[in-house]
């Protein structure tokens, strides 16, 4: 059970770290390559760099409330 939990801890970790490269590179290094450069048709338009995180923040405070209220509901039904 410990090496699979090292593994799952390990591929997070490597997303985690390849997400934040890329949204690095493409807000931080991006504006400042030629907007003809071939790089750029690897990224979305840089309007997405702001829409892509707020988006998904959203959608992560939307699913941790509703679970909350879940376990709310569920423990005041066991109290009853």
């Amino acid at each position: 059970m410990e090496l699979a939990d090292r593994a799952v801890g390990l591929f997070l970790s490597s997303i985690s770290l390849s997400i934040f490269t890329y949204y690095t590179f493409w807000v931080i290094i991006l504006p400042f390559v030629d907007s003809d450069h071939f790089i750029h048709k690897y990224f979305l338009p840089q309007d997405y760099a702001i829409l892509v995180p707020v988006f998904a923040g959203v959608t992560l405070l939307s699913l941790l409330s509703v679970f909350i209220g879940m376990v709310m509901l569920k423990s005041k039904k066991k109290k009853a």
